[in-house]
This record gives C-alpha cells, structure tokens and sequence, in this order.
C-alpha cells in the first residue's frame, strides 16, 4: 500500500506549475445504479493506506462515523464515505485512508484504492450543482479520464465539519474580534462552500466587506477586472481591495499560480496575500512563501485567521511610511 504514496520532495515540485497529483479510489458499486464511482484526495494529504484495523466504536458519534482508531499514538475517527455519500454499497469497505489536512488527522473507508493520476488544475472543473448535491456535498471538484469515466474530488472541508466541528455554531467565532479598521474589503477565492462560508463569517464579525471567487481562474479575472477599473478611475487598487485570501487547492487555477500572478502584476503592489489551506504541513507553507505569498494560515481556526489578516493589514500600512522615512534620510 505504501507503494501508492510518493516522497514529499517529489511531490512538491508541482507548487506553481498548476498540477496536481490524486489518489483515485473506489466505494464500490452502487446497488441502485450499478456503477462504481470513482472518486479522488489531493496526494498531499494522505499520510498512508493501509487494511481497515480494528475499530472502537465511541457515543454521540455521527451515522458515518464508524469509531475511533490510535495509530502510532494518535487517535482519530474513521469515517464510512459511502455512509457519508448516502451511496447504497452492498461491498464492504477494505481498505482506510488516513488523512491528515487542516492539522487533523481522520481514516476514511473506502472500498478499493486505485492509482495515483497526475493531471492540469486547468481540466478539474467545478461540479454541476445536482451531482453535488446526490453526494452530500462532497464533491468540490470533477475531471476526466481518458477513458472517459468522470473522477469527483472530494471537498475535505465538508468532510471536516459534518464529522468533527460544529463550523455552523456562532460560538466557534466568539473570540473573532471587531477590526478597528473598519474600512477594508477583503477578496477571497476558495473551491469549498464550507470553506467560503467560514471565511464570510469570520470577515463579517471583523466588521470587513469581502468579494469571493469559487476557483483560482474566476478570481484572477476578478481582480483583473478591479485592476482595470481603479486605472479608469486613476486611483490604486489598493482603494478597492486591501487583503487577498486565497486557498492552494482550486479547480482551473490553483492557489501558488494565482499568487505568483498576482504578483507580477505591479497594480497589486501593496496588497498583502493570504495562502490559506488545509495543506498545513511546513513543506506547504515554505512553498507558498516561495511564490510570493506575504504569509500562510492553516484552516480552519476564525481567531487565527483574523489575527493573520490584521497583522497583514497593518504590516501593508506601515510599509509606505517606512519606505517615505527612508527615503528622507
């Protein structure tokens, strides 16, 4: 099994050529329909693959929450995805998936586990809404294989919060505090509903305004847009938009290559970037800082992403008067 899994070194080769690598695996086959979907992880974030162990089954757990395992002295929950899917799978699961993203650790059942396919973010399409919605969900992303068979990429922040957090409660935000800037309009762009939907809450009790994009190559053709319309107006852009969050894995475009656009745009001088992402390993973070990034956040925790924004905001204030106090001595 651990033949599927590749070095780290090799894989992070791939930041800023927007490419992507997917372990491809199966549920089984639907006894409605028939068919055996086929369903794909970001390599990044699987740890191993291995034969389901033994499982201790807790209260209060969620229907697809099958119990908990330790493994190497973490202890984590196992989650049925076809449970999860609502799929009707008369195979038994065989094989578990661990996972780690979001600095969480969750075993995911699984039928079969396939190939690891190394593919452009430019052919992972956004998913019709229907087919989100028949798997609970949990599907973020689409591409195509050769062979004409549709794979689905799995959206891990949904997986996340329907198992493990209570993302819908106003106390997960409590100790969000009121900006004192008041002014400021963040954009942001992330694949994940979850995901856009914990953002907005978190600007919105920093009291900041915020425009979003689903995917990397809609909000570079947004900010594109903001840019041409602040050199019509002959002002800055940094007068429209102050922050940009942007999340590392995206249908079309993902997050290093619209960092590294943004800036080698000169009209986005000033504007800080925000990497946020449940890829939150040290690799990850090193290389979103080499393509530019100001800095990188983890998902999900409000208190640490509002802290990060804040600082951003005010490193990008004092930038300018320091250079003026520079260029006065």
């Amino acid at each position: 099994m651990t033949n599927f899994i590749k070095s780290v070194d090799e894989r992070t080769n791939l930041a800023g050529t927007n490419r992507l690598e997917l372990l491809l695996f199966s549920l089984g086959h639907d006894s409605q329909t028939g068919r055996e979907e086929v369903f794909g992880i970001n390599v990044f974030k699987v740890r191993e693959v291995m034969s389901i162990p033994d499982i201790t089954q807790a209260p209060d757990m969620p229907p697809s929450v099958e119990g908990m395992i330790s493994l190497r002295g973490h202890l984590l929950p196992v989650v049925n995805l076809a449970k999860f899917c609502a799929l009707q799978i008369d195979e038994p699961p065989q094989i578990m998936i661990v996972t780690e993203y979001n600095n969480m650790m969750q075993g995911y059942m699984v039928h079969s586990v396939d190939t690891i396919l190394r593919l452009d973010w430019n052919k992972v399409k956004t998913p019709p809404e229907m087919l989100s919605e028949q798997m609970g969900g949990v599907v973020t992303a689409v591409t195509e294989l050769d062979n004409g068979r549709i794979v689905m990429i799995m959206d891990v922040e949904k997986v996340l919060a329907d198992t493990t957090q209570d993302a819908s409660s106003d106390n997960w935000f409590n100790d969000v505090e009121a900006a004192e800037k008041r002014e400021v309009t963040v954009f942001f762009a992330d694949d994940s509903l979850v995901a856009r939907k914990q953002i907005m809450r978190t600007l919105d009790h920093m009291g900041f305004k915020h425009v979003s994009a689903s995917n990397g190559l809609e909000a570079w053709e947004q900010l594109k847009a903001i840019a041409e319309r602040a050199e019509t107006a002959g002002q800055p852009v940094a007068n429209f938009i102050q922050l940009i969050l942007t999340d590392v894995e995206m249908p079309e475009m993902d997050g290093f290559v619209l960092t590294k656009k943004i800036k080698a745009d000169i009209r986005f001088n000033g504007i800080p970037v925000i990497m946020h992402s449940s890829l939150s390993s040290d690799s990850n973070q090193n290389l979103g800082k080499n393509v530019g990034a100001d800095d990188y956040v983890p998902k999900f925790d409000p208190t640490h992403l509002s802290e990060t924004i804040e600082k951003n905001l005010a490193d990008a204030d004092a930038a300018p008067n320091a250079q003026k106090q520079l260029q006065q001595k």
